[in-house]
């Protein structure tokens, strides 16, 4: 049996790590590959006040978005939220703020977060009075670029199909999406993985997200764990 491994946790355990006025980021596309079960206990702990970062917002009753829906959420950096019309609303109403930001410029803040950079340069935008409101105009060799910070997070929270007890990861194909990025740009990153396997049962070659990137492992619902620390 694995034992006592210290990344392996309960959600007792992680509790204290959540707290009103955070910055949360999370995995997922339209609710695929966002971890159900660490945020169902989110809203069970009452967390509110959260500024969360991620590709959207969800569906009002999938993924992140059962937190915009229950007004738990006061800002959001997303690509886009048009699959939650409670976002919509609650943003046309001065409810949430919402900071927009091309997926693949998203991405890559997230990614520069992740690796210490302060942020990048981009060309998008550079002429949409919407996108480029407020930000820093760089020119290099005579071209205009918008500088794009990079994005971090308090905490970050992960879906993984499969997880060792040092926190390697795997995937399961489209539900890869911004995960590996979360997990690199958080100061803290838990994951909720749907399996733990003993240390050394993952191929190396469909590794994706290194265990140094993780610091707290939770199993998904409705799965028996008891053996993992026998």
């Amino acid at each position: 049996m694995i034992g006592h491994l210290n990344k392996i946790s309960s959600y007792e355990r992680i509790r204290s790590l959540f707290f009103h006025n955070m910055t949360l980021m999370f995995g997922g596309f339209g609710g695929v590959g966002s971890p159900p079960t660490i945020i169902k206990n989110i809203l069970d702990w009452g967390i509110r006040d959260l500024t969360i970062i991620g590709n959207d917002t969800g569906f009002p009753h999938i993924g992140i978005g059962q937190l915009v829906a229950d007004n738990r959420v006061k800002k959001v950096i997303a690509s886009h939220i048009g699959s939650n019309p409670i976002a919509g609303r609650l943003m046309s109403e001065g409810m949430l703020e919402v900071e927009f930001s091309p997926q693949g410029i998203l991405a890559e803040r997230i990614r520069a977060g992740g690796v210490g950079l302060k942020g990048i340069l981009s060309e998008i935008g550079i002429d949409d009075p919407y996108l480029n409101k407020g930000k820093k105009v760089i020119e290099i060799d005579g071209h205009p670029y918008l500088f794009e910070s990079a994005l971090v997070s308090e905490v970050g929270i992960v879906y993984a199909k499969k997880a060792d007890p040092f926190g390697n990861l795997v995937y399961d194909k489209s539900a890869r999406n911004t995960n590996p990025l979360v997990a690199m740009a958080s100061d803290i990153t838990i994951v909720e993985a749907e399996e733990i396997v003993e240390a050394g049962d993952l191929d190396p070659e469909e590794v994706v997200t290194s265990g140094v990137f993780v610091d707290h492992i939770v199993p998904s619902e409705g799965v028996d764990w008891k053996w993992i620390w026998e």
